[in-house]
């Protein structure tokens, strides 16, 4: 993104959007003035773009503040709203953050704010704000209120369901098949697409995401000469240092075609033949027959669903050797019954970024692992260490805005930019959590040999 000292920047092209009415202002007053839901905002983000240059007291702006000032009466939230015909509200008398809504629909989603709706707005340009995705975000959470996390709408189960009925492959091809041009932009030099691990608070995300490999590699202790299995692994960055720094002989499986190309040319960069394999494949159709020592599955339970977690585990337990060991890395809701984040926040990620995802308590992840025969030893919570990753991921996306757009297209950049901001934040707000869960397949007289205690993951 070009800072606005830098020179001018291009205004995003216009949606084909229904046009400001005049007429409709009465309507709009009244869903203005109504009660509404109480909601805390996970998904608004913002486009940074010269403030327009329009008079405060346009033909919509008069009578707007009195149903302004109604609504939003005591809270002294710094923005200034614009409206399509460019009149502008000021909410606070230090008004730093613009809401623009360019159409009617935005001004439609402005009026009984739901971060759901919010976002659909801001990712088809009904919406926009000046200043950057995280002071947007704490500026919303005044603007909008509190989220009551729960249940997801007959409407988003249905999505749902029908997401999980098609297969896996369309779903993960779905998320990561854009371009790996474009995750290049704002991942780490290795491209981890997960939750970072930060020893240090000045850690760069590159030393972060090395750390974060180095710490599974040590909870499950890897030693030369051992199989390792990788669910889901991504551009490959687990198996690579796996192989090349504790010996053992890799394998990752993916169903992107995308990641699939990038480890298979990495892997002959690197001269690892032999030592590390990727294939495109289900986990459920591992064969039985070839067994692991130990296996690591980072970020791709997400996207099993609860209805699946039986048959995940129960896959695992059979091609795990006796006596090995599973790391489960992956987001949980903190809410402990909850379903869904609230205020349509859940049903945007299932449309728009993660069709077929499901989250749970971190409980739920446990029970399961149990019922499939698996031994939890070790369970580690990394909330804040995911909040930071994600802040870094979209304050890198923000820096490449312009390369962005050009690689993914408006639409895209913007669904992207939206949802990383909007998951650090409720990982910030202890909406969300991340936990790496370590178990054991015991042997046959019930014995499952590891350390007495935590010291050897900590060198």
């Amino acid at each position: 993104m070009v800072p606005a000292n830098r020179g001018e920047t291009p205004e995003p092209p216009a949606a084909p959007r229904i046009p400001w009415r005049p007429q409709g202002l009465a309507a709009f007053g009244a869903r203005l003035a109504a009660p509404r839901a109480s909601v805390r905002p996970t998904a608004v983000v913002c486009y940074t773009f010269p403030a327009p240059a329009v008079p405060s007291r346009a033909p919509m702006a008069e009578p707007l503040q009195k149903i302004i000032a109604s609504r939003y009466a005591g809270r002294n939230v710094p923005v200034a709203l614009v409206l399509p015909d460019g009149g502008r509200v000021a909410l606070s008398e230090s008004a730093d953050v613009e809401v623009v809504a360019r159409t009617w629909q935005g001004l439609k989603a402005l009026a009984r704010p739901a971060m759901g709706a919010l976002a659909r707005a801001y990712v088809r340009n009904d919406i926009d704000f000046s200043g950057s995705a995280r002071r947007v975000l704490d500026v919303a959470e005044t603007l909008v209120g509190d989220v009551a996390h729960g249940h997801d709408s007959l409407t988003a189960r249905v999505r749902l369901w029908r997401h999980q009925m098609r297969s896996n492959r369309a779903n993960i091809q779905h998320h990561y098949d854009v371009s790996n041009t474009f995750y290049r932009l704002w991942l780490d030099e290795r491209m981890v697409y997960s939750c970072a691990y930060f020893e240090r608070d000045d850690a760069t995300l590159d030393a972060a995401q090395l750390a974060k490999l180095d710490h599974i590699c040590r909870k499950l202790r890897l030693a030369p000469g051992e199989r390792f299995l990788d669910i889901g692994c991504g551009w490959g960055a687990l198996i690579l240092r796996a192989a090349e720094a504790f010996g053992v002989r890799a394998t990752g499986i993916t169903l992107s075609r995308n990641q699939f190309e990038h480890v298979k040319a990495r892997i002959a960069a690197l001269g690892l033949e032999g030592r590390v394999d990727v294939r495109l494949q289900d986990y459920l159709d591992l064969p039985e027959d070839e067994l692991y020592d130990k296996i690591a599955s980072v970020g791709m339970f997400e996207h099993v669903g609860l209805a699946r977690f039986a048959k995940y585990f129960g896959k695992i337990r059979r091609v795990l050797a006796p006596g090995g060991f599973v790391l489960n890395h992956g987001i949980t809701h903190n809410a402990l019954h909850g379903q869904s984040l609230g205020s349509g926040i859940g049903e945007f990620v299932e449309e728009y970024v993660f069709p077929g995802g499901e989250l749970t308590h971190v409980h739920r992840v446990i029970e399961s692992m149990a019922a499939a025969g698996l031994e939890v030893v070790d369970a580690e919570a990394l909330r804040e260490h995911y909040a930071r990753t994600l802040w870094h991921w979209t304050e890198r996306l923000e820096a490449n805005a312009e390369a962005a757009r050009r690689e993914a297209g408006e639409e895209r950049f913007r669904v992207w930019r939206i949802y990383l901001a909007g998951s650090a934040h409720a990982f910030d707000r202890g909406w969300l959590s991340l936990w790496q869960v370590l178990a054991g397949k015991p042997l046959p007289g019930g014995g499952l040999p590891h350390p007495l205690t935590r010291r050897y993951m900590y060198p």
